[in-house]
């Protein structure tokens, strides 16, 4: 198995504890710390990066060329589209779909997925590609971006509810800040990102990714 799915499966397991923790069932109908994201709606959405998975591994291959990684955000209509706009209505939509049975299921249906993630995911070709909202991606890219996702929720998770934003192993937060340092390159420059890792007084006043 590869490195990136089995750092993938130690992301996956950190978002399993995140969500089975009681702060968040007893929070769960209250307003998270992101715009208009509900507690239970924000754990749905940190769910969907494990519960996704196995999904698309069960359909058939696209035969579409896969996206490189960062291909696949220049075509992402969420980077930079308002709270409201209807890409992100429909992200929060998915989010209280996934949840709609409460905390119990979903903390449930997260833990069968990433013990069933641990026989799928060595079992898929290392060529193996997926389609995932209307583009095509290797697998162990797919599973950088839901890296990401998973170490950026959990934290929105934890803070919504009051509890330690977990620490990743190296394993995963290599590839989450290789990833953020790649996209906010893309959007800032060479120059913002290196001022703002090594020069306070040159830095920019953000570097933000998205």
């Amino acid at each position: 198995m590869s490195t990136i799915r089995e750092a993938y499966l130690q992301a996956a397991a950190s978002a399993a504890a995140v969500l089975g923790d009681p702060a968040v069932a007893a929070a769960w109908d209250r307003p998270s710390a992101l715009a208009e994201f509900s507690v239970r709606g924000l754990a749905g959405h940190l769910a969907s990066q494990i519960l996704f998975v196995p999904r698309l591994l069960a359909t058939a291959e696209p035969a579409e060329e896969p996206l490189p990684l960062l291909g696949y955000y220049a075509k992402s209509e969420w980077i930079g589209a308002d709270v409201n706009a209807d890409v992100n209505v429909r992200l929060r939509e998915i989010g209280e779909d996934f949840a709609a049975e409460g905390s119990a299921a979903l903390v449930a249906e997260v833990d069968s997925a990433v013990r069933d993630l641990r026989s799928e995911l060595p079992a898929a070709p290392a060529d193996r590609a997926v389609a995932f909202s209307q583009r095509v991606l290797r697998v162990d890219d797919f599973l950088i971006t839901r890296m990401m996702e998973i170490a950026v929720h959990s934290d929105d998770l934890a803070s919504s509810v009051g509890i330690a934003t977990p620490e990743l192993p190296p394993e995963v937060y290599d590839h989450v800040l290789a990833l953020l340092s790649q996209l906010a390159v893309r959007r800032h420059g060479q120059t913002a990102v290196l001022r703002a890792l090594s020069r306070a007084e040159r830095a920019p006043a953000t570097i933000v990714a998205f």
